[in-house]
């Protein structure tokens, strides 16, 4: 995969913050960026898709069989944990 370089503006806190994590986890700081970016990027993805599936869940009430079902799994999630706590 090809590389490119990008100048980025940063406080100088922040930039004194990667350079030390980048010493203690022995990467250079591109290699934090990189970290940071994928993580950001993930994060940001996860969140849209449980935004889809919570707006799916609200677009349809569960039917009668899926209410059953919820109480089901319900009640058998609290046979499991009784007396856990």
């Amino acid at each position: 995969m090809a590389n490119i370089k990008t100048a980025i503006s940063l406080q100088k806190s922040l930039f004194e913050q990667v350079e030390t994590l980048a010493r203690e986890m022995k990467v250079s700081r591109s290699r934090v960026f990189v970290l940071a970016l994928e993580n950001f990027i993930q994060d940001y993805q996860d969140k849209q898709l449980f935004d889809k599936i919570n707006k799916a869940c609200e677009d349809s009430p569960p039917d009668e069989a899926e209410r059953t079902r919820l109480r089901q799994i319900r009640r058998q999630h609290r046979r499991m944990v009784e007396g856990e706590w």
